[in-house]
């Protein structure tokens, strides 16, 4: 079969801060586009977004808004996605979806392209892009675990508000600023930690040890989202044992760019912390910023607007020898969403792999 010329891409939860983004991200592309498609509800049906030089008028999402599309790139919640991913597979297009839904399905690639593209082989229409907090997480310990093996992982994240939507930055910044005015915070708190949880805490000047409900044995399903995703990705199997990882994840008041502070056991009690920095270092779009004499070391602020992953910070632990500590800085609305949605469209043409397979699970 002969590789397309131009690819019509439909871009779900266009006017969406992550899906503003993926069109941002696809104009940047080596992908080749034909026509584009910006869909998103009922009520954001006639605005005007921008792609390129054109201004694209965003039409309601249907079952039937994928006709003549190649590539659905969605960021619309994972109801939306349920409903409508099986509808632009059945149409013949090639999902790559940013919501959690599809994540832990066994028929559907979980994919960071620079860690295993190659699981894209076998996809039957779907692609899942994994949660922001795994896939930075995911491009420093995949080296390590390739070159040195990994017994167990502990996280400890610093996730940004942007990370629970635009609502939640507008829920910070006016906490902040009555906070200064010396106005009651409290009162502001309506969406963190979790929108549909029974109590709401402000976020500015605050910690909260909480994203996502909590499930069994007291983690969140954030936390259990990392374990089990990071273990598919790097394993090919969210219950494999081979690793073992835990974490807890922390929402702090940061407006973009999540924050890691990882514990890696190798178990290789000869491994030193030059070969740790130089497997990670010779990643694709990993960059290493880890001079404590010059205090230079990764940072939201700086990682805001880059598609790139930075590590720092990496040093052993003096008391287990063949274990190490490292800090994991990348921007959420990027990497760890919109660039690596269409980090795996652009992955897919590369590989000539934008087709749905006959004998499609879901088609």
């Amino acid at each position: 079969m002969v590789a397309k010329t131009a690819y019509n891409v439909a871009v779900l939860g266009a006017t969406g801060a992550v899906g503003r983004r993926i069109l941002d991200q696809l104009a940047q592309s080596t992908i080749p586009v034909g026509e584009v498609k910006a869909l998103a509800s009922a009520r954001s049906a006639g605005q005007k977004i921008s792609f390129k030089d054109q201004e694209l008028t965003v039409e309601e999402a249907t079952e039937d808004s994928f006709a003549g599309v190649d590539i659905v790139m969605a960021s619309a919640g994972g109801s939306t996605s349920k409903a409508l991913a099986p509808a632009a597979v059945k149409a013949g297009a090639v999902v790559v979806d940013n919501s959690s839904y599809w994540r832990m399905n066994d028929q559907v690639p979980l994919v960071v392209p620079e860690v295993n593209a190659a699981a894209l082989k076998d996809h039957q229409g779907i692609i899942a892009n994994p949660n922001c907090s795994t896939t930075q997480l995911v491009m420093a310990l995949d080296p390590v675990y390739r070159e040195f093996g990994l017994n167990q992982v502990i996280i400890s994240t610093y996730q940004a508000a942007s990370g629970a939507g635009k609502a939640a930055m507008d829920e910070v910044l006016a906490e902040a600023q009555a906070r200064l005015l010396g106005d009651d915070m409290a009162e502001l708190a309506h969406f963190l930690p979790v929108k549909g949880d029974k109590k709401h805490f402000p976020l500015a000047f605050n910690l909260l040890p909480q994203i996502d409900v909590f499930e069994e044995e007291g983690y969140t399903h954030e936390e259990y989202k990392m374990i089990h995703e990071t273990k598919k990705i790097i394993l090919g199997d969210k219950n494999a044992k081979a690793i073992k990882v835990t974490g807890t994840a922390v929402r702090v008041p940061v407006m973009i760019g999540h924050g890691e502070s990882v514990y890696i056991d190798t178990g290789d009690e000869n491994v030193t912390t030059d070969q740790i920095r130089q497997a990670i270092g010779a990643v694709d779009n990993v960059i290493i910023e880890d001079d404590p004499a010059t205090q230079t070391y990764p940072q939201p602020l700086l990682a805001e607007g880059k598609r790139e992953t930075f590590v720092g910070r990496i040093r052993p632990d003096l008391e287990n020898p063949g274990a190490f500590h490292l800090w994991v800085v990348s921007d959420n609305l990027l990497k760890g969403a919109a660039w690596n949605t269409v980090e795996i469209a652009q992955t897919l043409v590369e590989m000539d792999l934008v087709r749905v397979p006959a004998d499609s699970t879901f088609a």
